[in-house]
């Protein structure tokens, strides 16, 4: 015996008003739902919680195959291992480019020190080093 196929809802709707990728749902009307959430008004800046001090930019090529990474390195003593985290985060979506944090110092993967720097002096350090 076979089973009973599936009941399948109808997404295109008859109604040319109601074509679309939500057409489905247009006739949901769901008026108890609760708020959504809060959005912070603030952004999510390790700079509102630290001093973020003076970082040095150093462009190397030394036994990784040819390949230039910029290593942003001297954070301060005083910033935790996350936040050096999160602006790697940061830095890797700014230039589009992979990266990595090895101990206290960042790897990102091409050759874009300008990009590195503005996105550094945008978070609210002092860079030295490669121009």
């Amino acid at each position: 015996m076979r089973p009973e196929p599936k009941k399948r809802v109808d997404t295109n709707a008859a109604d040319p008003a109601r074509q679309g990728l939500n057409a489905a749902f247009s006739g949901l009307d769901l008026p108890n739902l609760p708020a959504g959430p809060e959005t912070k008004s603030t952004e999510d800046s390790p700079q509102t919680l630290w001093k973020m001090g003076r970082v040095v930019l150093r462009r190397e090529r030394a036994h990784r195959g040819g390949k230039t990474v910029i290593v942003v390195d001297d954070f301060a003593t005083h910033l935790p291992v996350s936040v050096i985290e999160k602006i790697a985060k940061k830095l890797r979506g700014v230039c589009g480019c992979g990266g990595t944090v090895k101990g206290r110092s960042i790897e990102l993967q091409g050759d874009q020190p300008a990009r590195v720097r503005s996105a550094l002096e945008a978070e609210g350090f002092q860079v030295a080093g490669v121009r």
